[in-house]
């Protein structure tokens, strides 16, 4: 997903607030499932985060374009590891590593095969 850095996005320096990659990251996520005409709420279910490990590398600044990547690390049957990376162009101004865990009624469950398949058709094979 490629974007463009408002000005509601930065600090009062005009560089973007570390909260805000973790809201990209999330939004980048979603529309994954959006492109394909679903939700992330999938199988009566949905995603939460248990775990984020988080490396910011270099600023971004009002007006920049940039783009998540996505990359699954680990497919369980009830949780995903799942990588995402922010560039600028070609060059990676943060990464992030976080382990979500599929629930259903506040329990961790498994997901169907079926949107096994389709999260590794989003998010790049292992």
């Amino acid at each position: 997903m490629r974007f463009r850095i408002y000005y509601d996005d930065t600090d009062a320096g005009g560089i973007v607030y570390h909260a805000n990659y973790l809201k990209f990251c999330e939004r980048a996520r979603s529309e994954l499932f959006f492109a394909r005409g679903s939700t992330p709420a999938i199988d009566g279910g949905h995603f939460v985060v248990k775990h984020i490990d988080a490396d910011f590398i270099k600023s971004a600044k009002l007006g920049d374009v940039l783009e998540v990547r996505h990359q699954i690390l680990k497919l369980g049957g009830a949780s995903l590891e799942l990588k995402q990376e922010i560039f600028r162009d070609e060059e990676k101004l943060f990464s992030m590593t976080s382990a979500l865990v599929f629930v259903k009624d506040g329990k961790p469950t498994r997901f169907s095969q079926e949107s096994a398949t389709i999260m590794k058709e989003m998010f790049g094979e292992i």
